[in-house]
């Protein structure tokens, strides 16, 4: 014997319903889940299904006292369904609205792009432009070396690398002085270590 299928949400809910329409009458919560076993529901389930009619605006509540009251009556229902409606209404005019604005926003764009014959020839002519632009480009690339703004640029990058070289050099002297003055006794040890990095009797600043 299969086991019977529960009630989907919807069916819960529609059930849930028919209670209050049924009687026209207040209920408490605890009412309720004593009710809802009575038409399908469970009862641990019926404060969740009770709050999605309320977020829905299709059941009422409010507090006397200290309890809270449930009720609902089918002209909520059909309330709720005009206010769903003319807020469906009032999004399909809007949309309408847009999509007629888009196709004349689209109208006008076409206008004066019509397959004539001088457009044809002012596209024609606009390619051989960007063509020729194209390799005009393209040979100013192959004469770089002769711009004088490129030879300016490089002759200055050469400046600044021949005064880093000689700023170094002075280093390297300073450096051999002082290992000089304080290490007398390793002369030799030094010649060769300045050998082994490639400081020879010829090493000098740049001219």
């Amino acid at each position: 014997m299969s086991k019977k299928r529960g009630l989907s949400l919807e069916e819960k809910r529609e059930q849930m319903l028919q209670i209050f329409y049924d009687s026209q009458d207040f209920y408490l919560l605890k009412e309720l889940e004593k009710l809802g076993p009575k038409k399908g529901v469970i009862s641990q389930s019926v404060k969740d299904v009770v709050q999605s009619l309320v977020d829905d605006d299709l059941v009422l509540k409010d507090k006397i006292g200290t309890s809270v009251y449930f009720w609902s009556l089918p002209s909520c229902a059909g309330n709720q369904l005009r206010t769903t409606y003319s807020k469906l209404e009032c999004d399909l005019s809007n949309s309408k609205k847009r999509y007629m604005e888009l196709v004349e926003q689209r109208e006008n764009l076409k206008r004066g792009r019509e397959d004539t014959d001088e457009r044809e020839v002012a596209l024609e002519e606009l390619k051989a432009v960007e063509e020729h632009h194209k390799k005009l480009k393209e040979e100013l690339a192959a004469y770089v070396d002769s711009d004088p703004a490129a030879l300016e640029a490089m002759n200055d990058a050469i400046g600044v690398a021949h005064a880093a070289a000689n700023r170094w050099t002075d280093n390297i002297f300073t450096l051999q002085q002082w290992c000089s003055t304080t290490f007398p006794q390793a002369k030799e040890q030094l010649e060769h270590m300045y050998r082994e990095v490639g400081i020879t009797e010829d090493f000098e600043y740049l001219q």
